[in-house]
């Protein structure tokens, strides 16, 4: 390949990534760019450890304005959601949120998504790296009389750790009443915006969803305090992978299903009860039988960290792979996800992984690898 050429596929590889509407800020502030989920994102700013352990201690704003946000209206919404999903959404009141599974026909996942029922319509938060997916499939699925709406003109931010509600409601003063997994709307220099005490870092902290137009204001208000900082998707990667939280198309995808990837917890009781969703006859099968594989943690021997695809062992047996794994800051040590029979799946069981061609002995975990600090009372 000429210069000329590699330069060509230079630009065009650029032209077919997106930005997000803070691209410019995070390059300011010194962001390290690359690409994820098809948009130019911020990797870095001082370090991954460094704000990894930030976080831990004081409160970083992450950019996840990536992630599709999706409004659902109409005549039975949570009953239509229900032919898609295993959870509850009927009895969600306003202003609850609910983990959830978008589930193909077998049982497999499609996506992991919230819920929010926001009194006149039900908001969901999609993954970025398949939303265009999630929207045709929601499209195809739900009744038509449903309307769905992708809120394309609304960014998304993520305000994580033990600073976060210090810092917020400093804006945002009845923010304060919100507990894990509440949501309210609220209006920001008089513009609507919509928060949710939820994150996918095991810390305290929020969501908001704002306009694109006040995006560049509302981060630089937050980041002027002392509590906080900018904070890159290695640091969020490492913090999810501490609380023992997957990562959609790394640890899940449409080969597992919920009770496989350690997810039962999304499957209602009273779904588990009256069936109806997708792949029904097999997740309730495995609930009842057990499944034959699990995600599990990992904590691994020595300093090497095991990557995603290292293959497990049980003695010279492959018996599974890896599907996240790094140095963990706050363990200071090694750690990873991945999947195992059933029957190895207890805490405490000696693996390997295969790193480089050579064996690394691993135990079985228990996750999240670190305390999750989610407030779970009212108040602060």
């Amino acid at each position: 390949m000429t210069e000329t050429e590699q330069l060509d596929e230079e630009v065009a590889i650029e032209a077919a990534t997106e930005v997000l509407p803070l691209d410019a800020w995070h390059r300011a502030k010194g962001g390290r760019m690359v690409e994820f989920a098809g948009y130019w994102m911020p990797i870095q700013y001082e370090g991954i450890m460094a704000e990894h352990l930030w976080v831990r201690e004081h409160a970083g704003l992450f950019d996840v304005s990536h992630m599709g946000q999706l409004t659902l209206s109409g005549d039975k919404v949570a009953e239509a959601l229900e032919t898609l999903v295993p959870g509850d959404i009927s009895a969600l009141k306003p202003g609850r949120m609910r983990y959830s599974l978008l589930l193909d026909e077998d049982g497999g996942i499609l996506d992991d998504l919230m819920i929010t029922n926001e009194g006149d319509q039900y908001g969901i938060v999609v993954n970025g790296a398949v939303k265009w997916e999630d929207i045709g499939h929601l499209r195809e699925s739900l009744p038509d009389d449903i309307t769905l709406n992708h809120n394309e003109d609304y960014g998304l931010l993520a305000l994580q750790g033990p600073k976060a509600v210090t810092a917020l409601t400093r804006l945002v003063p009845e923010a304060v009443g919100l507990v894990f997994m509440q949501a309210m709307r609220a209006t920001w220099n008089g513009h609507a915006i919509a928060i949710s005490r939820s994150g996918y870092t095991g810390e305290d902290g929020f969501e908001i969803s704002l306009p694109n137009e006040v995006l560049n204001a509302f981060s630089d208000a937050l980041c002027a305090m002392d509590e906080v900082k900018p904070i890159g998707l290695g640091a969020r990667d490492s913090l999810r992978l501490e609380a023992g939280l997957p990562l959609y198309g790394h640890d899940l995808d449409p080969t597992i299903d919920p009770v496989e990837g350690d997810l039962a917890f999304a499957i209602s009781k009273r779904r588990r009860e009256e069936g109806g969703f997708p792949g029904a006859a097999r997740i309730l099968g495995h609930l009842a039988d057990g499944s034959p594989r699990k995600r599990v943690g990992l904590l691994v021997d020595g300093k090497m960290p095991v990557r995603e695809g290292a293959k497990l062992f049980d003695g010279n047996t492959e018996i599974g792979v890896v599907t996240s794994g790094g140095f963990a800051p706050s363990v200071g040590a090694p750690i990873a996800m991945g999947y195992v029979p059933t029957g190895l799946s207890e805490p405490g069981t000696a693996i390997a992984a295969e790193v480089r061609g050579k064996r690394v002995a691993c135990t079985v975990a228990a996750m999240p690898f670190v305390p999750h600090n989610y407030v779970r009372k009212t108040g602060a």
